[in-house]
Parts: C-alpha cells; sequence; structure tokens
C-alpha cells in the first residue's frame, strides 16, 4: 500500500467508476449511502467488479440503525460475507456491537471466519463502543487488517486528537483510516494532526436532480427527512481534488 491511500465509498455503477477515474485506490461498495450504508446487491456487485480494475470491498450490514443484531441477522451477514467471497471480493467492511457498547467477538469471529482469506475492515460501528482503545486492541485480536473511524466524533476533524492517539497505539498493527467529513479541505489539516494517511470519502459534492418530470407531491417513498428527487453520486472533480491531495502527502520527518 502507497503511503496516501485513499478508498471511495460507492453505493451505485455511476458512482463506482466516478472514483475509480477520480483515482481511488480502493472502493468500499454498498447500497442506500444516504442512511449510511446497507449491504449492496449481487447485481451491483457484478456490475462494479465488471467494470472497475480496483480492489472491492462489501459493506456487509443488513438495516439501518443501531449494531446490536439478532441471531438471524448473523446468519444473514454471514450468508452474505460468504456469496461475496465466492464471487471474488478483495474485503468486506462489517462491525457488531454488544448491548453494553463493546465489539461482539463472537459475532466478529463467526463473521471473520467466513470471510477466509478477504481483508476485514472494522466499519464505525467503533465509532460507537465505549472505549476506542478498548476497541482498537479488540479488532487486532481479531485480526481486523484496516479501522474505518471519525476518531468517535461527528467526523474526522472533530475527532483528529483521538484518531492521532488510535494511530499512535495501533503502532502498525492496524491501519487506521479517517473517514467522514474527508474533503479536499480537509484532508492536509487531518493527516498534519493525526499522522493518519489512509482515508476514505465518498467525494460527494451535492445532491443531483432526479430525471422524473412528473412528481407526486403527497406520497413519500423512503424517510420523511429526505427529499424524494434527489440522488446522491461521486462526483469526479471532487474525488479527484481528494485523491490528488492524498497521494502527495508524505511521512512526517
Amino acid at each position: 500500500m502507497a503511503y496516501g491511500f485513499i478508498e471511495g465509498c460507492v453505493d451505485s455503477h455511476a458512482s463506482a467508476l466516478a472514483a475509480v477515474r477520480g483515482g481511488a485506490d480502493r472502493l468500499e461498495l454498498c447500497a442506500n449511502l444516504s442512511i449510511g450504508g446497507t449491504t449492496p446487491s449481487l447485481g451491483l456487485f457484478r456490475q462494479v467488479r465488471r467494470d472497475c480494475d480496483l480492489p472491492v470491498n462489501v459493506l456487509i450490514r443488513p438495516r439501518f440503525g443501531d449494531f446490536l443484531y439478532s441471531e438471524a441477522e448473523v446468519e444473514e451477514m454471514e450468508d452474505c460475507v460468504r456469496r461475496f467471497r465466492d464471487l471474488g471480493a478483495d474485503g468486506v467492511v462489517l462491525g457488531a456491537l454488544t448491548r453494553w457498547g463493546t465489539l461482539d467477538q463472537a459475532v466478529m469471529a463467526r463473521l471473520m471466519e467466513a470471510a477466509g482469506s478477504m481483508a476485514v475492515t472494522l466499519h464505525r460501528a467503533f465509532d460507537m463502543t465505549r472505549d476506542p482503545l478498548e476497541a482498537l486492541e479488540a479488532a487486532i485480536a481479531l485480526g481486523c487488517r484496516t479501522i474505518l473511524t471519525s476518531g468517535q466524533e461527528k467526523d474526522a476533524p472533530a475527532g483528529a486528537e483521538t484518531l492521532g492517539a488510535l494511530r499512535e497505539k495501533a503502532a502498525g498493527r492496524v491501519e487506521i483510516m479517517a473517514g467522514c467529513g474527508v474533503r479536499a479541505g480537509s484532508i492536509r489539516d487531518i493527516h498534519r494532526r493525526t499522522g493518519v494517511h489512509v482515508f476514505h470519502t465518498s467525494g460527494r459534492r451535492g445532491p443531483v436532480d432526479s430525471g422524473m418530470i412528473y412528481r407526486k407531491p403527497t406520497v413519500s417513498m423512503g424517510l420523511p427527512s429526505l427529499p424524494e428527487y434527489e440522488l446522491w453520486r461521486t462526483d469526479e472533480e471532487e474525488f479527484r481534488a481528494c485523491a490528488e491531495i492524498v497521494h502527495s502527502l508524505t511521512p512526517f520527518s
């Protein structure tokens, strides 16, 4: 892995292509980014795997909401991990918590066993744990290769102090990847304050208006807080701006 590394978080074929053209080093493929991301369809994965010549890690998250999962949901996740493994995914992105806010090591171990030789990223369930250093050591013990985190704050700039502490404590045993609030205007500052040099971004600039001409004003098919006729997509130029900065980073002397 190069020093400056950027992962594109995408939930559509169009966004995946835009991130690739913009200079992504790897993709995290998901669905429904507007609600934090859920497991993508097998069909979408096949399209992206076919058309994008980059490593593709797949988000395994069966639903919106917390990370406390029922047995049925764990079985669903295990099945998804195996299916994406068999289809050629390079890695999976997952996480599970206990009701007390610790990593659910039993569930995580099951999911990681299903992953086999695939790389495993612990997603931002990490940011919902009660103690980041405790969760860090648990993730390392489980064999996670990467932790995606905002430093347990609303975004990575706000969580810079914790991100730096995590990177120092990890000491190369696991990769700390900064996510949330990663923009062209924040990357150098995050790197300067934390030493973190692996970044995760969707590269979205703003909503794209739907192509619908007729619009039913009295019916909503989603969350009332989400506009029905706005689509969010990775913006190639926005992503390229981020990638160019990340790839220009150099280690501290």
